[in-house]
């Protein structure tokens, strides 16, 4: 049984803390009050199209991948931001209380409040099925899809099918199933509510109209999430402009040197192409 891996981070530097982004919970108050949270973020101002990069389960924004890509937009003059999801990293929070639709509507507060113009998302494990659902609730927003190790589905693919029947009544029962994380960093805690929430967001069981290019890229060596999950995830795309790249030997973090190329060559690719896009639509008719 195998499920997406958290990234190790450095920690950050207490001198460089995170902005903050306050939004409405998800979750109710004894009172029936919806208390409100923070979004620790990071970011730097510049030009469209912006990136926006989406973690994975249990990971944290200031991982290799994330940060290579701001390296990126900063070299090229780009608007980046990154956030951690309740739950996760700076931001913190009870892990245990959250659920997709708690990180998807993080990743739209995000949207919503931080950021501005086009956007490519590019989304790592988790954060690629994310990366879907913000493209189809924000679809005037997005401009490209960059999926890394993509994991769509996964509470129900990677979690409730592995699971024997005792298993699956334990969970259903309300005691959730947990085990340490093959780093050993975290615990993976799979509750009745994290299965019965990520059903409300599957998207690899009808056809996705995604009408930006989308570029995937997952590791042939994946031990967490197997690459037939990008594969499954581009047969969904209704899209004209998708490919799949298979890195060979690649695990599930590729955070390699050569890795890392790879992801930001896709990501210049992207933001290239929706530069031209935008210039074009700019100019006058001839």
């Amino acid at each position: 049984m195998s499920f997406p891996e958290a990234e190790s981070s450095p920690r950050p530097s207490a001198a460089t803390p995170p902005s903050r982004l306050r939004r409405p919970g998800d979750t109710p108050a004894r009172d029936g009050a919806r208390a409100a949270v923070t979004i620790a973020y990071r970011g730097i101002l510049g030009n469209s199209p912006g990136m926006l990069f989406l973690t994975g389960y249990r990971s944290s924004m200031n991982g290799a991948k994330a940060l290579a890509l701001e390296a990126y937009c900063r070299a090229s003059g780009r608007a980046f931001t990154r956030f951690d999801y309740q739950g996760h990293g700076e931001t913190g929070g009870d892990f245990e209380s959250c659920t997709l639709s708690t990180w998807i509507g993080d990743a739209l507060a995000v949207v919503d409040e931080i950021t501005t113009g086009p956007l490519i998302l590019a989304g790592s494990s988790m954060g690629a099925w994310i990366m879907v659902r913000v493209a189809q609730l924000r679809p005037e927003r997005v401009a490209g899809l960059i999926g890394i190790a993509a994991a769509p589905d996964f509470t129900e693919t990677l979690m409730w099918d592995a699971f024997d029947t005792p298993t699956r009544m334990a969970i259903l029962g309300g005691k959730p199933w947990r085990s340490p994380s093959p780093d050993g960093d975290s615990e993976i805690v799979v509750s009745r509510e994290l299965i019965e929430d990520g059903r409300k967001h599957l998207v690899l069981r009808a056809r996705l109209a995604i009408g930006v290019p989308v570029r995937l890229l997952h590791g042939s060596a994946d031990q967490s999430v197997p690459a037939k999950l990008s594969q499954a995830l581009l047969n969904q795309l209704d899209c004209p402009d998708a490919s799949l790249t298979v890195i060979k030997d690649g695990g599930h973090r590729l955070s390699r040197p050569h890795e890392l190329g790879q992801i930001v060559r896709a990501a210049d690719e992207l933001c290239r192409h929706t530069e031209d896009s935008l210039t074009r639509a700019a100019s006058p008719p001839r």
